[in-house]
């Protein structure tokens, strides 16, 4: 069997195992990695003043786990320069904040140039390499041009932005270039795709074959939706064991007889935080019916603290927040609960589990797990209802949610009403259906999906 070798920008504390905070990336890699062997590479998350002549490697049985640091230049340019100030922006359509400057693209090819070398002597010829993210799109086409012929997969956890979109970034063509060194490249919709395709047809000059098969740049790839997905099982379980744990006790004693709306997401532009507290401050406007007996706590860690847009995002969100407290609360009730803080994912999993309502309104995401975190979450009696934005990759699965627009503040707080009021057995409907398509799709079957696909597009 061959080896799994995993690269992605930085990787899961393998150590802390059990500690109830692994995602669903963890959580696929390890499984597969522990079952067949391999090597788990990335980022140490430490900055050194040279770069690393070579990776460490730590054994886990048959895991091993190689990491490098990285340059504070790296880090400057790579990583908040190139990747987090040019391509997260764009890919998630804020072209108002992408910052393009040459020298950050150049650190961005030589960190990738440096993840190659670094990972080469490790390599075996029969091994399968798995890239993720838009840190290291590169990375396949670095290997190549150091010799290595092994099959090699990317996938991309965030969207692909619409063709006039991807356009507007200068060095375009050396991107969807390097993209096509990969046997197998993964996003997480179909409409991902489309747009990928759209750009290679109209601008590259490729050609795409039945089967999702592309020619271009001199190279063939498939392509294909694999929209990850949670260890579903291992959530249900989770939230219904922490229902009853000590901070979900506290929760319930002190939100008492009213209904809870639950948001949790990192303090950043792309989740529409400004738009959703908004809308629920609407809806205490013109549904008076919920004053005093709604609360809503919106969980949100912050997210690169020293770049100047979230500083000012967060101010953006304190203020909202306030003036929805200052024009609706009482001595004895108030509406919005801020935590600027994270929670360990059990934790987290037994909040979901007593909420009504979860908020997940991002303006784009590639998929959004939190939504079906809420889902898997929830209790088979007496379900919640997820109100969900249309611009979530999840939105294409869970058709049960309630679909909404997150510009449209008006529209979001009629939603949080219709879920408010919906009746039991219409909340069961929707969320059986829900929970169904997590239970067949669940993280492993992504991730077989996703291997079994990369073995067909090497062969």
């Amino acid at each position: 069997m061959s080896r799994l070798v995993v690269v992605s920008n930085r990787i899961a504390p393998i150590h802390r195992k059990g500690s109830g905070g692994e995602g669903g990336l963890a959580v696929a890699v390890l499984a597969a990695l522990k079952a067949q062997g391999g090597i788990w590479f990335g980022w140490s998350g430490q900055i050194s003043e040279s770069e690393s002549s070579q990776a460490e490697t730590i054994e886990f049985g048959k895991l091993t786990c190689a990491t490098i640091d990285l340059s504070q230049r790296d880090y400057d340019e790579y990583y908040n320069g190139f990747a987090n100030g040019t391509l997260w922006p764009l890919f998630h359509y804020r072209q108002d904040l992408v910052s393009f400057n040459r020298a950050h693209f150049l650190s961005y090819l030589r960190v990738n140039t440096l993840f190659a070398s670094r990972l080469r002597p490790l390599l075996r010829e029969d091994d399968v390499i798995w890239v993720h993210d838009y840190h290291l799109v590169p990375l396949a086409e670095q290997l190549r041009n150091a010799g290595c012929e092994q099959r090699i997969g990317f996938f991309l956890h965030i969207p692909w932005p619409a063709y006039e979109v991807f356009l507007t970034l200068p060095n375009h063509q050396a991107i969807a270039r390097s993209l096509c060194a990969y046997n197998l490249v993964g996003f997480q919709t179909e409409r991902d795709v489309t747009a990928f395709l759209d750009y290679i047809r109209e601008e590259a000059g490729g050609e795409v074959l039945d089967g999702k098969i592309v020619k271009a740049f001199g190279r063939t790839l498939q392509v294909g939706a694999f929209p990850i997905s949670i260890d579903t099982g291992a959530v249900a379980k989770m939230a219904e064991e922490a229902a009853g744990s000590r901070q979900t006790e506290r929760l319930k004693e002190s939100v008492g007889d009213r209904e809870l709306i639950i948001g949790v997401d990192r303090l950043d532009y792309t989740k529409g935080l400004v738009h959703r507290v908004a809308a629920f401050g609407h809806l205490l406007q013109v549904y008076p019916s919920n004053r005093g007996r709604v609360v809503l706590l919106q969980i949100a860690p912050p997210s690169r603290s020293d770049v100047l847009e979230y500083k000012e995002l967060r101010q953006e969100l304190e203020s909202v927040a306030g003036h929805v407290n200052g024009t609706f609360s009482e001595y004895d009730w108030v509406p919005v609960r801020y935590l600027n803080k994270g929670f360990r994912h059990r934790t987290l999993a037994g909040f979901y589990r007593i909420s009504r309502v979860a908020l997940v309104t991002p303006l784009r995401d590639g998929m959004n797990l939190v939504a079906k975190e809420y889902v898997a979450a929830q209790s088979p009696e007496d379900p919640g209802v997820l109100v969900l934005s249309r611009f979530a990759g999840a939105a294409r699965e869970l058709s049960g949610a309630l679909i909404v627009n997150p510009y449209d503040i008006e529209g979001m707080a009629e939603a949080l009403e219709i879920a408010l009021t919906m009746p039991k057995a219409e909340r069961r409907e929707r969320w059986e259906a829900m929970f169904k398509r997590l239970r067949q799709f669940d993280i492993t079957a992504w991730r077989e999906s996703y291997l079994d696909a990369l073995s067909a597009a090497a062969a």
